[in-house]
């Protein structure tokens, strides 16, 4: 089984990844940290000298890669070893991504509102192509009206995190599975 942490840049996706696969005693992967390795560059670099369209296609065949290799791979029990996999705010958006997302993994939603979200992306909007260089209020606001709807349909679960700490919101997500 892979649970997939899906939910806007700055929920907490990784964090509460890693905090989940010390929890399960289980492996961790970052969507994007894998990409990264993969290409030979950052994000940002690949959104710069590619754009966002080439970087979308490398996401979704690595998603497919990950996919098809856990598939390959199934161990005795999954449930007991499942893998944490925690995606880019925006690989959802990619219809196809989503269908797999959906099909083939338990994805945890993790739903914060804007105010949550301008608090911990202030710091880093600068290095995050889709934030750098805008208003940051204004553009969450503009990405969240776009995603929303898709985090929610793709999801099977929803986790609220406003106010929540890493250890409670990884205790909500396992109180769920």
């Amino acid at each position: 089984m892979i649970l997939s942490i899906t939910g806007f840049m700055g929920c907490g996706k990784s964090s509460v990844g890693r905090k989940l696969s010390q929890l399960l005693c289980c492996p961790f992967m970052d969507l994007d940290a894998v990409i990264e390795e993969r290409v030979g560059r950052t994000i940002p670099e690949i959104f710069a000298n590619d754009g966002e369209t080439a970087f979308r296609d490398i996401e979704k065949e690595t998603l497919k890669d990950i996919l098809a290799s856990n598939a390959e791979n199934p161990q005795s029990d999954r449930r007991q070893n499942p893998l944490i996999l925690s995606l880019g705010g925006g690989t959802v958006m990619t219809p196809e991504c989503a269908e797999m997302i959906h099909e083939k993994t338990m994805c945890i939603y993790l739903n914060a509102s804007q105010e949550t979200l301008v608090n911990h992306l202030e710091s880093e909007a600068s290095a995050r192509p889709l934030l750098s260089g805008t208003n940051l209020r204004d553009r969450i606001s503009e990405l969240m009206i776009l995603r929303s709807s898709t985090y929610e349909k793709t999801a099977h679960v929803i986790i609220d995190t406003d106010g929540k700490t890493i250890d409670c919101i990884a205790e909500a997500i396992l109180s769920e599975l």
